[in-house]
C-alpha cells in the first residue's frame, strides 16, 4: 500500500519543528512511513502533549482530602460525601468553533460529556464559557448565532440543563473566538471508571459510531496559529450527533454495571491514535491494533484517516475477555457498534495493521510520556502604573454605559436556547450568579461558576489569575456552597513569544496561590495555545470553572430581594477603577493595574457569609461594575427600586476584590454588623431596595427603563 514521501513540507504541514523531526529518526533509527508521522504529529503536538505547559502545571495544587482523583484522566473526582462523587472538567474548542462555529461548539459539548461519562459518570449539568469579538465586527453575530445553536442544539438534545457561564466581546478575539465548555456529572464514589490498560493479551474494543473522514488531523490544526489558509482548515471539523451519544452513554452505563471494563478512554482529540497510546502507556503496555476491523462510515479509508479521525461519539475500551458476548449483547441492544479491533501486547510498541500490512511500528511509550517537552523562554510582564486621572461620571449615565454593552447587558437571549431545567434536579438558572443543581434523590445540591477577567490578566498576569479563582469562589460563597474543588481551561497565543509565555506562567502562580489559600485544588483542566491570527493574539483567558457543595438545600442563600431591604457590602472598599468595566466600556480606556486580591480577606470574607447565611435574603459577589452593576442587577431580577447613597464614582463602580453585596431586614443587618464586628470583617451600609426607580447620590431613572435597556440590548446587538 503506497503511501506519499515524507518532504520538508509535509513535516512542516504536521505541525513538527526540523528538530522534532530529527528526534523522530533517533528514535526510529529511520525514516517514519506516512501514517507514523502522523501519529507523531497528533501526539507531539501541543494539544494532546502540553509540550510548552507541562512544566508549569505541576505546580499547581491538585492534592486534598476531598480528591479522589486530580489532573491526569478524563475528568477530575471529587467527594461530596454520603458515597457519593461529582465528576467534572472544562475544555476548549476554540479552532474548531471559529472555522464552523456551529458543529465547532456541538462537538465540544458532546467531547467534554463523553469525558465525564466515560468516569462512570452521568452528566448532571454543563457550562459554558465563550469570548467573541467586537460586535460590529463583520464575523462576530455569524460566530455568536452558530456557537450558541451549536451549544443548545447538542447539550438539549442530549438531555443535560445547561446552568451557568459567562459572554464577553473584545476585540483581540475578532479573529479568534473562545468555546471553553464544561460538564459535570454524578457517580458512586467506589464506582470510578480509568483509563489505564491493564493485562496482556486483553482485547482493546471499539465502541460507539462508526469513523469517518471528519476531524482528520483536528489536533494538529488546534495548535497552530490561524492565518489567510483559513477556509482550508474546514474539514478538520468534526460533525456531531447528540442522539447517539445519549445512548452511548448509556450503554456505556450500562457497560460499566456488568464488570466488563478493565479500562476505557473517550476518543477524543486525535482519535483512535490517542485514546490506544494513552491507556497503553498509563498501563506501561503496548497495543497491537487490526484496522480492518474499525466500523467506516466511509469507503476506501487508509490508516493514516482512521488513526487521526476525530468522529464522534466514540470509545475505546480494555475489556475482561470472559465478557465478551455480554458486552456485545449492551451495544447490539442500543444499536452501536462494538468490535474488536487489537489487544494489550507486553513489549513498548504501537503495532498498526492493515490489510495485511504493518502501517505503523512505533515504541509506544514515545508518544505520550516521552514526547517533548519545552522549557520556553519567558518575559515577566511589567505591571501598569496605577490609574491616575480617575474620572467621575453621573451615576446613572455610568449604569446605562455598562448595561447596554454586550458585556454586561443581559443574557437571556443566550441562555434561553438552552434546556435548563431538563432532568427536573435545576435549583437555579443562569442569570445571576452560580448555577444549582439537587443532587438526585437528596437534599444536598451542587453550585457550578466559571470565571476569569482577561483585561486583568493582561494587565496583570498573577493578579489576573489569582483573582479568576477568587472570583469562582466569591460566586460559590455568594449562594452558600462550600467551595471543593477547579477545573481550568487556560487560553492563550503563541508560546513562543516569550512575552505569551510570561503572561502563562504568571497566571500559573496567581491560579496556583489562589487555589491553595482557598482550598479549591485543580482537578482537571486543558491548555489551549496559538489562539492568534496573524500574529494577534487574544486576550489571555485562563478560565476558572468551579464546584461547591450545600450540604442542603436549606442552606441555600437565596435572591429574595423585597421592598425595604438593607444593602450591605462586605468587604474593603477603596475604589479600585484601574483595567474597570467602567474604564473600558464608558471611556474606551484599558489602563491602570488590575486590583489586588488579598487571599486572606477573600478567605475570610467568604467563610463570614457562609457562617451568617441565616442573617442573609439575597448575596451576590462584586466584581465587574462594582457596587452599582450588581445593585442593580439584583434589583432589576426582583422588580423592586434601588436607592445607592453615593455618588462617587469610585465607590460605585470600583472593583475592589474580596466583596460581596447583601440584602437583608433591618434586623438582620444589625445581626449582621455584630457578627462582622466580631470576625473583623468590614461592613458597611450603602442603600437599600425600595420604590420603582434607581438612584444613585441625586441620579435617578426609572428601574423599568433601565430594565428594558438591560434586558434588550443583547438581543438588539446580535441577537
Amino acid at each position: 500500500m503506497s503511501e506519499p514521501s515524507i518532504t520538508p513540507e509535509l513535516i512542516e504541514a504536521h505541525g513538527l519543528k526540523p528538530e522534532e523531526y530529527d528526534e523522530i529518526l533517533r528514535i526510529l533509527n529511520r525514516d517514519p512511513t506516512f501514517t507514523e508521522l502522523g501519529i507523531f504529529s497528533a501526539m507531539w503536538n501541543e494539544h494532546c502533549s502540553y509540550k510548552s505547559s507541562k512544566k508549569w502545571l505541576r505546580t499547581l495544587p491538585t492534592e486534598g482530602p476531598q480528591v479522589i482523583c486530580g489532573p491526569g484522566e478524563n475528568a477530575g473526582v471529587v467527594d461530596i460525601g454520603d458515597g457519593q462523587a461529582v465528576v467534572f472538567k472544562m475544555e476548549s474548542h476554540n479552532h474548531p468553533s471559529y472555522i464552523e462555529p456551529y458543529q465547532g461548539a456541538a462537538t465540544g459539548v458532546g467531547g467534554i460529556l463523553r469525558d465525564v461519562f466515560t468516569m462512570g459518570a452521568r452528566p448532571i449539568a454543563a457550562m459554558n464559557a465563550l469570548s467573541f469579538g467586537a460586535p460590529d465586527h463583520p464575523k462576530t453575530r455569524h460566530l455568536v448565532h452558530g456557537v450558541v445553536e451549536g451549544i443548545g442544539g447538542y447539550g438539549n438534545a442530549f438531555g443535560v440543563p445547561t446552568v451557568g457561564g459567562e459572554v464577553r466581546f473584545h476585540p483581540a478575539y475578532n479573529g479568534n473566538c473562545l468555546v471553553n465548555a464544561f460538564a459535570a456529572g454524578l457517580a458512586d464514589a467506589d464506582k470510578i471508571y480509568y483509563s489505564e490498560a491493564s493485562g496482556v493479551g486483553m482485547p482493546v474494543v471499539y465502541l460507539g459510531a462508526k469513523t469517518g473522514r471528519d476531524g482528520v488531523g483536528g489536533a494538529t490544526m488546534a495548535s497552530a496559529e490561524f492565518d489567510d489558509t483559513i477556509e482550508e482548515k474546514r474539514p478538520t471539523v468534526q460533525v456531531g450527533d447528540p442522539f447517539t451519544e445519549k445512548r452511548l452513554m448509556e450503554a456505556c452505563l450500562e457497560l460499566m454495571a456488568t464488570g466488563a471494563v478493565i479500562s476505557i478512554q473517550d476518543m477524543g482529540a486525535a482519535g483512535l491514535t490517542c485514546s490506544a497510546v494513552e491507556m497503553g502507556d498509563k498501563g506501561g503496555l503496548g497495543i497491537k491494533l487490526n484496522l480492518d476491523a474499525v466500523p467506516q462510515r466511509e469507503a476506501g479509508m487508509t490508516a493514516y484517516e482512521m488513526m487521526l479521525s476525530e468522529s464522534q461519539e466514540r470509545m475505546l475500551m480494555v475489556l475482561r475477555p470472559e465478557k465478551e458476548a455480554e458486552a456485545k449483547a449492551v451495544f447490539d441492544k442500543w444499536d452501536l457498534d462494538f468490535a474488536i479491533v487489537g489487544e494489550t501486547i507486553a513489549e513498548d510498541r504501537f503495532l498498526i495493521e492493515h490489510q495485511g500490512c504493518t502501517m505503523a511500528d512505533l515504541p509506544l511509550s514515545r508518544l505520550s510520556s516521552s514526547a517533548p517537552e519545552y522549557d520556553r523562554a519567558w518575559d515577566a510582564p511589567r505591571p501598569p502604573a496605577p490609574l491616575e486621572d480617575v474620572p467621575q461620571i453621573d451615576p446613572i449615565d455610568g449604569l446605562k454605559g455598562l448595561i447596554c454593552s454586550p458585556n454586561y447587558a443581559g443574557k437571556q437571549w443566550v441562555y434561553e436556547q438552552y434546556d435548563t431545567m431538563v432532568m427536573a434536579d435545576t435549583v437555579r438558572v443562569p442569570g445571576l450568579g452560580a448555577g444549582i443543581v439537587r443532587v438526585h434523590g437528596t437534599e444536598k445540591a451542587l453550585a457550578f461558576t466559571a470565571d476569569v477577567t482577561p483585561r486583568y490578566v493582561r494587565a496583570n498576569p498573577e493578579e489576573g489569575g489569582k483573582q479568576a479563582v477568587a472570583e469562582a469562589f466569591r460566586n460559590l460563597c455568594a449562594v452558600g456552597a462550600k467551595p471543593l474543588a477547579t477545573t481550568d481551561n487556560l487560553n492563550f497565543g503563541n508560546p513562543e513569544k516569550p512575552e505569551i509565555m510570561g503572561q502563562f506562567v504568571g497566571a500559573i502562580k496567581g491560579i496556583g496561590a489562589a487555589c491553595s489559600a482557598l482550598d479549591m485544588p485543580i482537578v482537571s483542566g486543558n491548555v489551549s495555545l496559538y489562539n492568534e491570527t496573524d500574529g494577534q493574539a487574544i486576550l489571555p483567558t485562563p478560565t476558572i470553572g468551579a464546584v461547591g457543595l450545600l450540604d442542603h438545600l436549606d442552606d441555600l442563600i437565596g435572591a429574595e430581594v423585597r421592598e425595604g431591604h438593607v444593602a450591605l457590602v462586605v468587604g474593603d472598599s477603596t475604589g479600585h477603577l484601574g483595567q474597570s468595566a467602567l474604564l473600558y466600556e464608558v471611556f474606551n480606556r484599558e489602563d491602570g493595574d488590575a486590583p489586588h486580591v488579598d487571599l486572606e480577606a477573600e478567605r475570610r470574607n467568604g467563610e463570614f457569609i457562609r457562617a451568617n447565611r441565616e442573617h442573609i435574603k439575597a448575596c451576590t459577589d462584586l466584581s465587574d461594575g462594582g457596587m452599582a452593576l450588581a445593585a442593580f442587577e439584583l434589583a432589576e431580577a426582583a422588580g423592586v427600586g434601588l436607592h445607592l447613597d453615593s455618588d462617587d464614582t469610585p465607590t460605585l463602580f470600583g472593583e475592589d476584590q474580596g466583596r460581596y453585596l447583601v440584602a437583608c431586614n433591618f434586623d438582620q443587618a444589625e445581626a449582621l454588623m455584630i457578627a462582622a464586628g466580631q470576625a473583623g470583617v468590614p461592613i458597611a451600609s450603602v442603600g437599600r431596595f425600595t420604590g420603582d426607580t434607581v438612584r444613585m447620590g441625586r441620579s435617578q431613572a426609572p428601574l423599568a427603563e433601565l430594565a428594558a435597556f438591560y434586558r434588550g440590548r443583547f438581543a438588539e446587538l446580535l441577537g
